[in-house]
């Protein structure tokens, strides 16, 4: 027996970078998918965002040019 799944695409917005980086649960708050600083630290500590595909745990976690941020089926690129 044969069983199709079918996966949702993930969505791919941008993030106009303004200085050298930013921080991850700044970018989150940025972006409007958190309303607080301490809802974002709750999201990345329970390991909800990915970053570069990897989960990463750390709020200040420094994101530069290049980087990608998941959260939710959405992808950041920092450009």
């Amino acid at each position: 027996m044969k069983i199709n799944v079918k996966v949702a695409k993930k969505e791919v917005k941008e993030f106009k970078l303004k200085g050298d980086f930013i921080r991850l649960d700044d970018l989150l708050k940025n972006v409007g998918v958190v309303q607080t600083g301490g809802h974002a630290k709750i999201e990345i500590q329970n390991g909800m965002a990915k970053v570069n595909g990897e989960v990463c745990e750390m709020r200040g976690k420094k994101l530069r040019l290049g980087d990608e941020v998941e959260y939710e089926r959405v992808i950041y690129k920092i450009v």
